[in-house]
């Protein structure tokens, strides 16, 4: 798993003599090297620690102008030669030489790179320079290059610059008719099947189609040609090499729209790109099968945005692969189709149209936005360099994090969460799981510049401690308290070379290479002093280690081709500091397997769950399984094939495939609170998450699919999973996010982690097994836990919808076992949820999500629907009561949910919740009308839609109740209650003056209080007394919160449209609305002196004496103009 973070850097290039191609020409790491070909130009980089220019070979204007720009190039396997090919078809051969001058970086010891020169070997002219061809790119082995022509044609030269002529590719007959292509995945999950004719194997497979790329892979010994029409045609290689032409044939044959391709040589899969964008992954291992497709189609961008794909490029140990379009964009996935890192500004989730882009804005903060020509990574997958497509003059090169998850000799990092990058750690800090962070852990500079970069990571079983490798020694990383462990002495530390890492217990182990005799040996430190005085054992080993694993006190070993060692671990003494102790390292086990299939990627030890039936006849069953040895492991291979082996007898049993990794979870740990020690193992890949279970049946081990890509869950195509947290029942994943500033050219990528719930799936799977005691358990120890609610509420409605999607015919066979045993289990979940306070908001929710058809069989098990509704009213749980609302409309008849709505409506009413009252009422008045109207249609007052209506409120204009089709005026009953139990607490609002309440009621429930003011002008809406009247709503409306004046706002504007002057005066005073008081009182000079009295008289007025002063001069500019007139005329 590779993810992205940080900011893109630039890496600028020479500016090249005015090339009439902006575009890079060829980029190629070896090692820590980068070359780089421009048009006139090759430089030579270090892509290790010290990004550098080592070298460069500037042509002069002459060479350009004579001999053409370059065109295509290719590097030696050596790094010794570079060959390139100009657009006048001149071959220049250059030599690289490094000097003895070394890089100086002000660190202790010199770094490995070296400064080097480029020179000129040879120029010469091919022979085919004159016949008017195009040339597609070089592939190369150590001593013959291969070009392709547009005439269909192979041209082989040497790296001597011998030109071997022109061929055509032969071809070989298959034996076989297993030519189809198998039925396969599409579209990141869906499946689909391909015309057979679409492969095939012929004796005349090569055209005279021009040949557009070339791939080799050397370690497969295959050739793939892409012909301009878009055909892949699969050749193999001589194992000597290339330069033996004649042993070029053809195998298969792919018709499509290819336009590159790349190889994954370790898994045997094949990556082409197609012009439409998307990249297909071809399984080579038997037969050319399509396995998935992947593109950003279904994130909102077509090929009219993106382009073809330009260029792909596999990590180094094949896991992911980089994808580059020509027109616009780069992004990253996993071989199971998760997407990990996209520099597409993501607009939207399955868009069948693409968005449109507005090129003027934030363009700039988009990398690669004029399209990708060319990337490559470095030799350890931290960096990804990439060219852009209309421009040579600079190298974008992205920082990567990876966690390659039970990968090789590597330890368990699932329990702390970590990602590592080059010089750093990336680890989820889960204190709290709805607000999950990534924390960037830097290693110390002291020992990253000497032992750059980190190599291996694994934690310790408990989290605590963090063990790290570099390319030399080992550190040590304790969470809890924050500080590092290094050795105290130096050179100790440069003697290990660490091959992996493992942690027992308190110690850690280190698979350490010795250079001097090339043999490895395992090393046993304890984790409070690393140092050689305190090495408990040192264990020489066969050979290199394929894999390891460690459970409690027993190593496993595996070696090539498939030996596997278990020794068991015995420690004598106390491991203090202040004590002195040893390790006895004993075998317990040899198995040597002779098998076919692709090595082991990982192998974990599955601890005995259950004890296995010839412990149970001899009489060897041990109190405690966790003594015990383990007995099986689970193999991972590196074609993603999990499989089971008994290290018994040797027995492997094939369980899936398509696997990128899993987690053994059973007897990891001893705390009681562990939520997934039921689980024995979990595994991910394309179909998504595994869970898998123990059995003591015929069948040891059941398989049960969950997590799979839906897009209602949280974990889809975009979020990766990085480890598990036992205590809360939750997997953890990381996804790309993206933060923009305006000072930076690029955006920060920022690896952003995610929770996922598994507790569904476990307590489903106890109450299948009738361990309903151990469910309740299970679902007391996680009621505290973030989620819990969420995760009753998955329970149901997976067991809903498995028994509600069983066909008719089987429903029907009420007598059948398996149609009582799938009920039961609903009335199971049922019960289980009723002991928890979430029971009546989890059956409501799921009811919301399910086809009300299927009501009457959720409600037969999880209960009355009236009665539910009674026992949230009765709670005062006046929401969650409103949602049966509906649900009682469908299965009681319409005249209860009236009923049950009239009280709801009253009591929300009394509780000041307006929001939920209007929505009630507007139900109450719709549902009213249609049983008028169409009184038998009742299906109506069920639809989901309606129900979201009645929660969420409606997304059209809210009409008030007198403009509604059933009037006020036609009082018919519903109406009429409607009315009056408005009416009755907009009385009791007014007469208390409960003004910020009357608000919020009026629109929450669009109340007509024009209407009501008009009819209690001298009822409850009279005001007897203007002083007494300012003072009472004063003090109910403080003028200093915003809410409050936004409240009397309203107020006024209502009492403005009825002319209610009473009230006029005495909020436009509150607010002080000068404007609105001089257009009373210069009508009516009276009432202005008895509010001007009123005002001054009163002490509690004074604040409103600046208002007084402002009303006095404007009155009396009034009263000055009119006597002006009255004397002109």
């Amino acid at each position: 798993m590779y993810m992205a973070y940080g900011w893109p850097q630039v890496i600028p290039l020479l500016p090249g003599s005015c090339p009439s191609s902006q575009r890079i020409v060829y980029l190629k790491l070896a090692g820590k090297l980068l070359l780089v070909v421009s048009p006139s130009h090759l430089e030579l980089w270090g892509s290790s620690q010290q990004r550098v220019r080592l070298g460069k070979y500037i042509r002069d204007e002459k060479s350009v102008r004579e001999e053409g720009e370059n065109l295509q190039a290719v590097w030696s396997p050596d790094s010794k030669l570079i060959a390139v090919l100009t657009s006048s078809f001149f071959l220049h051969i250059y030599k690289v030489k490094f000097m003895d001058k070394r890089i100086k970086t002000g660190e202790r010891q010199p770094s490995e790179l070296c400064f080097a020169s480029i020179s000129l070997l040879l120029s010469e002219q091919v022979p085919f320079a004159g016949e008017d061809l195009s040339v597609s790119n070089f592939v190369r082995d150590g001593k013959t290059m291969l070009l392709g022509l547009s005439d269909g044609c192979l041209y082989s030269i040497s790296w001597k610059g011998e030109f071997g002529g022109a061929f055509t590719i032969g071809s070989q007959r298959s034996d076989s008719n297993d030519d189809r292509l198998l039925s396969y995945p599409v579209g990141n999950g869906l499946v689909s099947g391909v015309d057979s004719a679409a492969l095939a194997s012929d004796d005349k497979i090569s055209t005279k189609s021009a040949i557009a790329q070339l791939e080799l892979c050397t370690l497969s010994k295959l050739l793939f040609v892409l012909d301009s029409d878009g055909t892949l045609v699969v050749c193999s290689v001589n194992k000597k090499g290339l330069k033996y032409t004649e042993s070029i044939k053809a195998e298969k044959r792919l018709a499509g729209d290819a336009v590159c391709a790349s190889m994954a040589s370790e898994q045997q899969i094949l990556a082409v790109g197609t012009r439409k964008g998307a990249v297909e992954l071809y399984d080579l291992s038997q037969s050319v099968s399509l396995l998935r497709t992947v593109s950003l189609h279904d994130w909102g961008y077509s090929a009219d945005y993106t382009g073809p794909v330009n260029s792909i490029a596999w990590t180094p140990d094949n896991s992911a692969f980089a994808v580059g379009w020509k027109s616009r964009g780069l992004a990253v996935w996993s071989v199971s189709g998760c997407r990990l890192m996209s520099t597409v500004r993501q607009i939207g989730l399955s868009s069948a149209s693409s968005p449109k882009i507005n090129p003027n804005q934030d363009s700039r903060y988009e990398p690669l936005m004029n399209g990708t020509s060319a990337i490559q990574w470095d030799e350890y997958g931290y960096r990804l360099f990439a060219t852009e497509e209309a421009s040579c003059d600079r190298i974008l090169a992205f920082s990567f994090g990876k966690c390659c998850l039970n990968r090789g000799v590597s330890g368990k990092t699932y329990i702390r969460q970590v990602m590592y990058g080059e010089d750093r750690l990336l680890m989820v800090q889960a204190e709290d799981t709805d607000d999950l962070k990534l924390l960037h852990l830097k290693l110390p500079v002291s020992y990253i510049t000497q032992n750059w970069p980190v190599q291996h990571v694994a934690a310790s079983e408990d989290g605590q401690y963090l063990a790290i490798a570099g390319l030399h020694g080992l550190i040590l990383y304790d969470v809890r308290f924050k500080k590092w462990r290094v050795f105290g002495d130096v050179s100790q530390e440069q003697q290990i070379h660490c091959k992996g890492l493992l942690w027992l217990g308190k110690i850690v182990v280190i698979c350490n290479y010795i250079e001097s005799s090339e043999t490895y040996e395992l090393l046993f430190y304890p984790r409070y002093h690393l140092d050689q005085s305190s090495l408990l054992c040192r264990k020489v080993l066969l050979g290199k280690p394929m894999v390891m694993d460690v459970y409690q006190d027993y190593v496993l070993v595996s070696y090539l081709p498939f030996i596997i060692h278990v020794y068991h671990v015995k420690l004598y003494g106390e491991l203090t500091p202040s004590s002195k102790a040893y390790l006895e390292l004993s075998t317990v086990r040899e198995l040597s397997i002779m098998t076919a299939k692709s090595h082991p990627a990982a192998m974990r030890f599955v601890p005995d769950q259950h004890p296995r039936e010839s412990d149970v006849d001899n009489d060897h069953l041990s109190s405690d399984l966790s003594d015990r040895e383990p007995s099986r492991c689970l193999i991972l291979r590196g074609n993603g094939e999990l499989s089971l082996l008994d290290l018994v007898d040797g027995r492997e049993r094939e369980l899936t495939d398509s696997v990128e990794l899993f987690w053994v979870t059973c007897g990891q740990s001893e705390e009681k609170t562990n939520l997934v020690e039921e689980v024995s193992w979990l595994d991910y890949g394309h179909r998504g998450m595994q869970v898998w279970y123990p059995s003591l049946g015929d069948d040891p081990f059941i398989q049960e699919d969950f997590l799979q890509l839906d897009p209602e869950l949280e974990f889809d195509r975009e979020v990766y999973p990085l480890g598990l947290l036992p205590n809360v029942g939750v997997v953890v994943g990381v996804s790309q996010r993206m933060s923009f500033s305006a000072s930076a050219e690029f955006p920060c990528f920022e690896p952003t982690p995610q929770a996922q719930t598994i507790l569904h799936c476990l307590l489903r799977h106890l109450l299948q097994r009738d361990k309903n005691e151990e469910a309740l358990l299970l679902a007391q120890l996680s009621a505290e836990k973030p989620h819990f609610s969420h995760c009753l509420e998955w329970l149901l409605f997976t067991v809903f919808e498995a028994d509600i999607s069983r066909p008719n015919a089987n429903r029907s066979q009420i007598s059948g076992p398996g149609h009582l045993k799938k009920l039961s289990l609903l009335r199971k979940a049922c019960d289980l949820i009723k002991h928890f306070p979430e029971y009546y908001d989890v059956v409501v929710n799921v009811a919301r999500k399910t086809d009300a058809r299927h009501w009457a069989d959720l409600f037969s098990a999880a209960g009355i629907s009236t009665t539910l509704f009674e026992d949230c009213f009765q709670r005062r749980w006046y929401r969650t009561a409103a949602c049966y609302i509906l649900v009682i409309a469908k299965l009681e008849g319409p005249a209860v949910s009236q009923y049950c709505a009239l009280r709801l409506l009253q009591a929300t009413l009394d509780e000041s919740l307006y929001d939920l009252a209007g929505e009630l009422v507007r139900f109450l008045l719709r549902s009213g009308r249609e049983i008028e109207q169409a009184p038998t249609e009742a299906d109506t007052l069920s639809s989901p839609k309606l129900l979201g209506f009645l929660i969420f409120g409606s997304s059209h204009k809210k009409s008030s109740l007198d403009k509604s089709s059933s009037s006020f005026k036609e009082q018919s009953p519903h109406v009429a209650s409607v009315k009056s139990i408005l009416e009755s607490h907009a009385s009791y609002l007014m007469s208390g003056k409960e003004l910020s309440k009357l608000v919020a009621f009026v629109k929450g429930t669009q109340f007509d209080i024009v209407d009501f003011l008009q009819r209690e002008r001298y009822g409850c809406a009279q005001l007897e007394n203007f002083a007494a009247g300012l003072e009472l709503i004063g003090q109910k409306l403080q003028m200093s919160e915003l809410q409050n004046r936004l409240d009397a706002e309203f107020l006024l504007a209502q009492m403005c449209s009825v002319k209610f002057k009473e009230w006029i005066v005495v909020l436009a005073t509150l607010l002080q609305r000068s404007e609105v008081l001089y257009d009373i009182f210069r009508s009516d000079l009276r009432l202005w002196k008895a509010y001007s009295m009123t005002l001054q008289s009163h002490l509690g007025f004074a604040q409103y004496h600046d208002l007084l002063q402002i009303l006095e001069e404007k009155l009396s500019a009034t009263a000055g103009e009119g006597s002006s007139r009255g004397s002109i005329s």
